[in-house]
C-alpha cells in the first residue's frame, strides 16, 4: 500500500515541532500567551504501513477539532480530542504535550506534569515540553524544578517561553536570597525582551533592594563620611529637595574638598535651584572652575559653563564653551544640543542643523532636541521635516509628563528632566 504523503502543516491549527500557541484563562476566556509545546510532525504524518490511512486521517481530524475547541475556549473538549488521538496512538508525543499544556493552563499541574514526562520519555529532545515541565515542578514546589529550568533556559529561542522560564528562575534565585544570580538572570531577560512589563517591574524591585542594601552597608560602615553626605545629597536631588541637596553637597566638600564629581554636581544643583539668580550663577561658576582644577576639564563641565553663559546673555562665551565640550566628547548630547542652540541664536541655521541632527540621534528621547530641530527646519522652510520633529516633541513631552506625574506620586524626581517648554531666547520662527 502506498504511504500517505505529508500534508501541508498550514492545514492544521497546530503544526511543526516548535509551534503550538498555549492559552491561559483570563476572565473565563483563553488568551494566547506563549509559543510553547510543539506538535510533532511525525504525529501528523503517519505511515499507512504502520497505522493505516484511515487511522492517520482520524488523528489529523482530532487535532483539527482540538484546535477549534481551544479557539472556542472549550478546554474539556480539547482534552477529549487529545484523548482520542492517544487511543489511536498511545505514543503520540504531540497529543501528550498539548494535553499537558491545556491541563497546566487549567491549573492542574500534577496531571500536566505526568503528560509532559510521558512526552519526554517518547522524545527527550522536546525542549518546550521540558520547559513547561520545569514550570510545573516549580509551581508544585518540587526540588527538581531548578535543574530542569536551568538546563533548558539557554537552549530556548522563542522569546515568550524563554522569558517565562527565566522569570521562574529569577524568582527562585530571589527567594533564596541570591541577588547576584537574580541580577544576572534579569539582565539576560532584559536582553531577550526589553519591553516586558513584568520583567521591568521585577528588575526595579531587585535593583532597588540592591541599592538599599548598599546604602545600609555604607550607613553602618561610614555614617559620617563624605561619601555618605554625597549619597544623601543625590537622594534629595531625586526627591526634588534641591536646597537640602546643596547643603549636603557642601558638607561633603567640607569633609573632602577633592571628592570626585561633587563640585560639578553642586554646580548643577545650584543652577537648577535658581537659574536666574546671579549669585547662584557665580557660585556655580566657582564650583566648576574648582572641578577643572581638581579633576581636569570635561565635556559635562564645559556644557554646564555654556549653559551659564547663555543665562548671562553671553552668546559668544557659550559658543566657546560648547565647542570645547564637543571637542572633548563629540558624542555628548549636551554639547551637540548647546552648539545647535547657540548657532541658531547667531543666525546660522544651516550649521545648527548638523549638531541638532546629531543630538536627536544621540538622545532620541530628548524633547528639547526635537523641538529645536523642528525650529531649524521651519527656518529653512523644510515644512514636512519640521512637522515630523514637532510631532515627536509633543509625543515625548506627553510621555514625560506622564512619567513626571508617576514620579510625583512616588515623591521622586524623574531622571533626564530637561526643560520641555520652548525657550524664550529662541529667535522668531
Amino acid at each position: 500500500m502506498k504511504a500517505l504523503q505529508p500534508t501541508s502543516p498550514d492545514n492544521f491549527a497546530f503544526h511543526s515541532r516548535d509551534s503550538l500557541a498555549l492559552f491561559e484563562r483570563r476572565s473565563g476566556r483563553f488568551r494566547p500567551i506563549l509559543v510553547a509545546i510543539a506538535l510533532l510532525a511525525s504525529a501528523l504524518v503517519v505511515s499507512a504501513a504502520q497505522t493505516g490511512a484511515s487511522r492517520a486521517a482520524q488523528i489529523q481530524e482530532h487535532f483539527r477539532k482540538a484546535a477549534e475547541d481551544i479557539q472556542a475556549n472549550d478546554a474539556n473538549s480539547a482534552i477529549n480530542e487529545f484523548n482520542a488521538v492517544l487511543a489511536l496512538d498511545p505514543k503520540n508525543a504531540a497529543a501528550l504535550t498539548n494535553r499537558g499544556a491545556v491541563r497546566f493552563l487549567e491549573g492542574d499541574c500534577p496531571i500536566a506534569s505526568q503528560d509532559f514526562r510521558s512526552a519526554l520519555a517518547i522524545d527527550a529532545s522536546l525542549l518546550k515540553a521540558k520547559a513547561m515541565l520545569g514550570i510545573c515542578e516549580n509551581r508544585l514546589g518540587q526540588s527538581s524544578a531548578k535543574a530542569t529550568l536551568e538546563s533548558v533556559y539557554p537552549k530556548l529561542t522563542e522569546k515568550h517561553l524563554k522569558s517565562q522560564v527565566g522569570m521562574e528562575l529569577a524568582g527562585m534565585y530571589y527567594q533564596q536570597g541570591d541577588l547576584d544570580r537574580t541580577t544576572a538572570m534579569i539582565q539576560s531577560l532584559l536582553d531577550v525582551d526589553p519591553d516586558n512589563v513584568d520583567i521591568l517591574y521585577f528588575a526595579q524591585l531587585v535593583y532597588s533592594e540592591q541599592a538599599d542594601d548598599t546604602l545600609n552597608k555604607l550607613t553602618i560602615l561610614a555614617p559620617g563620611s563624605a561619601r555618605m553626605q554625597q549619597v544623601i545629597a543625590e537622594h534629595l536631588v531625586n526627591g526634588g529637595d534641591l536646597n537640602g541637596a546643596i547643603a549636603h553637597y557642601k558638607k561633603c566638600l567640607e569633609l573632602d574638598p577633592h571628592m570626585p564629581g561633587v563640585h560639578y554636581e553642586l554646580a548643577e544643583a545650584l543652577i537648577e535651584n535658581a537659574p536666574s539668580d546671579p549669585a547662584a550663577q557665580s557660585e556655580a561658576l566657582q564650583e566648576l572652575q574648582t572641578a577643572i582644577q581638581n579633576e581636569g576639564d570635561s565635556a559635562n563641565v564645559e556644557a554646564e559653563l555654556g549653559e551659564i553663559s547663555l543665562m548671562q546673555s553671553d552668546t559668544q562665551g557659550a559658543y566657546t564653551h560648547y565647542q570645547r565640550a564637543f571637542a572633548l566628547n563629540s558624542g555628548s548630547a549636551d554639547a551637540q544640543l548647546g552648539l545647535g542652540h547657540v548657532l541658531m541664536l547667531l543666525g546660522k541655521p544651516e550649521e545648527a542643523l548638523k549638531y541638532l541632527r546629531m543630538a536627536v540621534e544621540t538622545d532620541p528621547l530628548n524633547s528639547e532636541a526635537h523641538y529645536r530641530l523642528s525650529t531649524v527646519y521651519k527656518r529653512l522652510n523644510m515644512t514636512d521635516q519640521a512637522a515630523h520633529e514637532q510631532k515627536l516633541f509633543e509625543e515625548i513631552k506627553q510621555t514625560k509628563d506622564q512619567v513626571r506625574d508617576i514620579y510625583r506620586q512616588m515623591n521622586k524626581r524623574p531622571q533626564g528632566n530637561e526643560d520641555l517648554t520652548p525657550d524664550p531666547s529662541d529667535p522668531p520662527q
